[in-house]
């Protein structure tokens, strides 16, 4: 039997870029439905791709590697030659690689505001300029819904709020309170809160745990990625801040509202149909009232029940 015939993807670092990456493996996927893509990532978020069922060999590229390490990621890469390579992280690797078509993102050319948009630019000379931008997207596996099956077996109810009020910054966090009053104030839209977070939040988590109204399974810093996001899967709605969480609980096609104080939502916002955004005023998350976010969660939901997911 023939060897599959392949494409090579370098993807990026973070967790939310990396997801904001899955649109183009879409698009290849479904231009080139027959190929195995090899994906280059980071280790700390590519576990996320794990599951993909056209996933191919998936390598890691550290951004702060030494050139030897870079140069054994280059040999390896040699070892096949690739119909296309899409680089959204350098300029130069697939000039070293074997392949017929390259791509890599084009500075000041985009079709819109978002990071996904400006991906998008890297794939026009291969698949043209028309190519429609698919949503975001998760796959899970039988492993992390068995971990979530079990994280949540003692969880009543259908109607679950995640919730993730960390972030990798100080200045991107609503305050611990503010989430509190939110999620009491909507306590009977819901039957539990789901917390998730890095081991880095668990402070907050435990906190939030303390003081909110409804049942709360307190998940903080106790999943990998993937089980954290078969946790989500279903979810009625995710409120969290800028983060990668919120990513992939838009890819999951979760309603998700994420919390912007500094930042460029018109840019990193989650993409999809039931992503939406709250501003706090003047960048300063302290200001931003509970009420005003438990608005826009009602005015969320309402808009979700008919939405899209194709559309972002």
């Amino acid at each position: 039997m023939n060897a599959p015939r392949r494409l090579l993807f370098v993807t990026l670092s973070n967790i939310g870029d990396l997801v904001m990456t899955t649109p183009l493996l879409e698009a290849l996927h479904l231009s080139f439905p027959q190929h195995r893509i090899d994906v280059v990532a980071d280790a700390r978020s590519s576990e996320l791709l794990t599951p993909c069922p056209y996933l191919g060999r998936l390598l890691h590229k550290d951004k702060k590697a030494g050139w030897r390490d870079s140069w054994e990621l280059i040999a390896t890469l040699r070892e096949h030659t690739y119909d296309v390579a899409v680089d959204l992280r350098t300029a130069f690797l697939t000039l070293l690689v074997r392949c017929g078509q390259r791509g890599i993102k084009r500075r000041k050319t985009s079709v819109g505001s978002h990071a996904v948009q400006h991906h998008f630019t890297a794939l026009r000379p291969i698949l043209g300029a028309d190519i429609a931008i698919p949503p975001a997207r998760l796959w899970l596996d039988d492993s992390s819904r068995q971990s979530a099956a079990e994280m949540l077996s003692g969880v009543a109810g259908g109607r679950h709020l995640v919730v993730a009020p960390g972030a990798n910054w100080g200045k991107k966090i609503w305050p611990v309170d503010h989430f509190t009053a939110l999620i009491n104030k909507r306590a009977g839209a819901f039957d539990a809160v789901i917390v998730l977070g890095s081991k880095a939040d668990r402070a907050l988590g435990d906190r939030l745990q303390a003081a909110v109204t409804p049942p709360v399974v307190n998940l903080v810093g106790e999943t990998t990625l993937l089980a954290a996001a078969a946790c989500m899967a279903g979810a009625t709605a995710f409120v969290g801040n800028d983060s990668g969480l919120g990513h992939m609980a838009a890819a999951l096609n979760v309603p998700t509202l994420t919390v912007f104080g500094p930042g460029r939502p018109e840019r990193y916002r989650p993409w999809g149909a039931r992503a939406a955004v709250v501003l706090a005023p003047n960048e300063d998350l302290s200001a931003l009232c509970p009420s005003v976010v438990a608005e826009a969660l009602d005015a969320l939901l309402a808009r979700s029940a008919g939405a899209d997911p194709a559309v972002a």
